[in-house]
């Protein structure tokens, strides 16, 4: 009965995950996940001998705990959330490997399980404390610029030489309920975790976040390899491949290698800023904007970050339906590393009901961009700079951005014209054809969809 369940779970998982590909059904494929989690669960306690009122406890909790970080925790706290999770996750996989090691059964411990144990406390331990790195930069407990010293490479790879080094001992001198090597690869691996993180600056987190979360897909693997559990293997397996699959996403749309992501330093006090941004911007009020926009034959609207602190989705959204009305088309330009996690754009945008046919990818859009009446940006910024396709010296250069700056006028909603999480100076602000409309991004929305509805 348990192997059953645990195929049909493993079939809701994959079901679930391919679901995920898409707005239209990725809420149907979270239910499917889900369910499929609670059946192994129930699953694997019931199997283990454990009593149903453990079990519905446990559920209980849990559920709770869930319930109540879904209410509270607002869009924009989204990215540090799911960091948490990862680390939840690693931390979860590595008390599983202790917890063998301290209670291998009547068989005693084989080479066979000994290896998947220990790299379930390695991987599990670099993913809680990277985890916890990636949760303070975003939610800015620390500062989200790298951390560089003099040989820091060279520290990084003695600390793996030496997890090697354990993880070989360990093998070898497995006995005993207090292993050393195993003492000692759980504190390195928490060392290794923080330091991989740290010399990662807050542009790369949409990358570091895939990362780590394929990190604790593959330690929940290697935690069901110790504990026999076909559906944790399976789980494991999907969410360390698709984890990798994403960070190369992520990757291709900054146009770096994971190497560069990992070991540049991306957005230090020391790295080349590019050239020197001259002009003066040119401020717009929301009167004028309702004039532009109001006359528009086309729009297209880029959200950043900025659009998610200001919870001005449903705003937007309002804004959009009102253009629509007025006979305008309306898209919006979503780009691949805008926000602070994988697809952080997407889940603002679908919260708000914007239709999934509208939702456009920077390859599609430029080509069309020329044609555009105005493209409306709304806190977005490395992914608008004009630095990344025209700037040679910037540390943006190369990365596909959408070109937002060949729109016939483009509006950009900011608080101020700092620059972006990159610390890149913007000079799409001080372009011929860019009008700045300063403020609360939601306040400002919110006047241009008064001033639609009066007239």
């Amino acid at each position: 009965m348990q192997s059953l369940a645990y195929i049909v779970a493993s079939i809701l998982f994959i079901l679930g995950l391919k679901q995920l590909g898409s707005a239209k059904t990725a809420r149907r494929g979270n239910r499917l996940s889900a369910i499929g989690m609670l059946l192994a669960v129930v699953a694997t306690l019931a199997g283990s001998g454990f009593s149903w009122v453990w079990i519905l406890i446990g559920i209980l909790i849990g559920g709770a705990i869930g319930a109540v970080a879904a209410k509270r925790v607002a869009m924009t706290g989204m990215p540090e959330m799911v960091a948490l999770f990862n680390g939840s996750g690693g931390i979860a996989s590595l008390l599983v490997g202790w917890a063998s090691q301290q209670n291998p059964g009547p068989g005693g411990l084989t080479t066979a399980s000994e290896i998947p144990l220990f790299l379930a406390v390695l991987i599990g331990g670099v993913t809680f404390t990277g985890s916890l790195v990636a949760w303070a930069k975003l939610a800015e407990k620390i500062d989200g610029k790298p951390v560089l010293f003099k040989g820091q490479q060279a520290v990084n790879i003695g600390v793996l030489v030496a997890l090697v080094v354990c993880g070989a001992l360990f093998v070898l001198q497995s006995g005993g309920t207090l292993n050393p090597w195993l003492i000692l690869a759980v504190l390195l691996s928490f060392a290794f975790g923080v330091m991989i993180v740290i010399p990662i600056g807050g542009a790369d987190m949409p990358v570091v976040i895939a990362l780590l979360n394929s990190y604790s897909g593959l330690a929940a693997c290697a935690a069901g390899f110790i504990i026999n559990n076909t559906v944790l293997i399976v789980s494991g397996s999907l969410v360390g491949a698709s984890g990798i699959i994403l960070t190369g996403i992520m990757c291709k749309a900054m146009n770096r290698s994971l190497t560069n992501v990992l070991f540049s330093g991306f957005g230090s006090a020391g790295a080349s800023s590019g050239k020197q941004v001259e002009g003066e911007a040119k401020p717009i009020s929301a009167d004028d904007t309702y004039y532009i926009l109001e006359a528009a034959s086309s729009v297209i609207f880029v959200p950043g970050y900025g659009m998610a602190v200001a919870q001005a989705q449903h705003a937007v959204k309002e804004l959009a339906a009102l253009l629509e009305e007025n006979g305008t088309e309306v898209q919006f330009a979503i780009h691949p590393v805008a926000g602070r996690m994988p697809g952080h754009m997407n889940v603002l945008l679908a919260e708000a009901d914007v239709p999934y046919e509208q939702l456009v990818e920077p390859e599609d859009v430029n080509p069309n961009m020329p044609s555009a009446d105005v493209a409306v940006v709304i806190g977005a910024n490395d992914v608008v700079n004009p630095a990344a396709r025209e700037d040679e010296t910037s540390p943006l250069y190369g990365m596909p951005i959408i070109n937002v700056d060949q729109a016939k006028t483009c509006i950009v909603l900011k608080r101020s014209l700092r620059p972006g999480y990159a610390g890149v100076e913007n000079p799409l602000f001080f372009c011929e054809n860019t009008r700045m409309l300063l403020g609360d991004a939601k306040a400002s929305v919110q006047a241009l969809v008064s001033q639609f509805k009066e007239d």
